[in-house]
């Protein structure tokens, strides 16, 4: 028979020792658990097993093993206590959750593809020598139409074109008013990009949206050139897209300008072979462009026999489609996470 057999009371005192360091290095709720139950279990717990074999012991042995075994009882119920609150502060107050459900999402901010595209053509123009320019969504009719060379009778005057808000004001059509305030404001040479929101009673389809963005931008000077719009415009499109680009510009109308034309890239999305996004043909317009009419010179106060220049409008919601590959623009609408935080890191 083991010394710790024949005496009880330093039994008690060895498992009270054993508890205390199990206790110690318990981790975890269900740890302490089982330890309660292993020495303070109703029916076979090994405190518990002590206190069953005090009615066969004489009186005075009863009340020194009794009090030990009692002692030792509410040693190890203290230690429990103290470890199980001990979890609860380290686990922040988690008791009775489960800590192995997955953690919620944290979702973290991102710059909108647009707004990326946006700042991109900005910086590629200034570059080339472009300040930026900023000016109201809420316009005159005489800089969205009649200092641009629009004709009364244009349809884009008609109601059904254009958000009126009355007294000769709207919701700007275009960025191209800004060419008038800024032409109206500051005497050439001009160069300026000028991005901003415009409004349009359009439906909105895989390609089109009646709320959009546009980038505008003016260069006025002496001896400017058809060749310099094409070669700026050319130099933008293969630093944004890649030195392999395809381009093209076709013959096109605006009142402003005089010739016009249209700049189309290769469908990004599709490679040339037709998609919903390109209306099968291969080929995405991204801006129109053309020589600013000496209309327009004579409407904002510039000598046309002595300044020429160019201008063209660009759509980044469409540029944003072709950069990364977004099949439908209304999904630049739609405030989904999921796309957006695609775009968490994007500098």
């Amino acid at each position: 028979m083991s010394s710790a057999s024949a005496d009880p009371v330093a039994a008690l005192a060895a498992l009270r020792a054993e508890a205390e360091a199990r206790i110690r290095s318990a981790v975890g709720r269900e740890a302490l658990q089982q330890l309660k139950t292993e020495y303070l279990g109703r029916k076979a717990g090994r405190v518990t097993a002590v206190l069953k074999t005090l009615p066969s012991l004489d009186p005075e042995a009863r009340r020194v093993v009794g009090q030990a075994a009692n002692d030792a009882k509410a040693a190890i119920e203290r230690l429990l206590e103290e470890a199980d609150a001990a979890r609860v502060a380290l686990e922040g107050g988690t008791a009775g959750r489960d800590l192995t459900m997955p953690a919620r999402y944290a979702w973290r901010g991102a710059i909108h593809p647009v707004t990326l595209v946006i700042d991109e053509i900005c910086a590629i123009f200034a570059e080339l020598g472009f300040s930026r320019y900023v000016g109201p969504e809420a316009e005159t009719e005489r800089n969205n139409f009649t200092a641009l060379n629009f004709p009364p009778e244009h349809p884009a005057l008609d109601m059904h074109d254009t958000f009126y808000l009355g007294e000769g004001k709207l919701l700007r059509t275009h960025t191209s008013p800004l060419q008038i305030r800024v032409m109206e404001t500051y005497q050439p040479p001009i160069r300026v990009t000028m991005p901003g929101m415009c409004y349009r009673r359009d439906a909105f389809d895989a390609s089109h949206a009646p709320v959009f963005s546009q980038v505008e931008a003016l260069a006025v000077d002496e001896g400017i050139t058809f060749v310099d719009l094409k070669a700026s415009l050319s130099y933008f499109a293969r630093r944004f897209f890649g030195r392999e680009t395809r381009v093209r510009f076709r013959p096109s109308f605006f009142p402003f300008t005089e010739p016009s034309a249209d700049m189309e890239v290769e469908c990004r999305i599709c490679h040339g072979s037709g998609c919903p996004a390109c209306k099968n043909t291969g080929w995405m317009e991204i801006l129109g462009s053309g020589m600013v009419d000496p209309n327009v010179f004579v409407n904002v106060g510039i000598d046309p026999e002595k300044y020429t220049g160019w201008a063209f409008g660009m759509g980044p919601h469409r540029m944003a489609l072709l950069r990364y590959g977004i099949p439908d623009i209304r999904m630049l609408y739609d405030a989904d996470v999921r796309l957006h935080d695609q775009f968490v890191d994007a500098v």
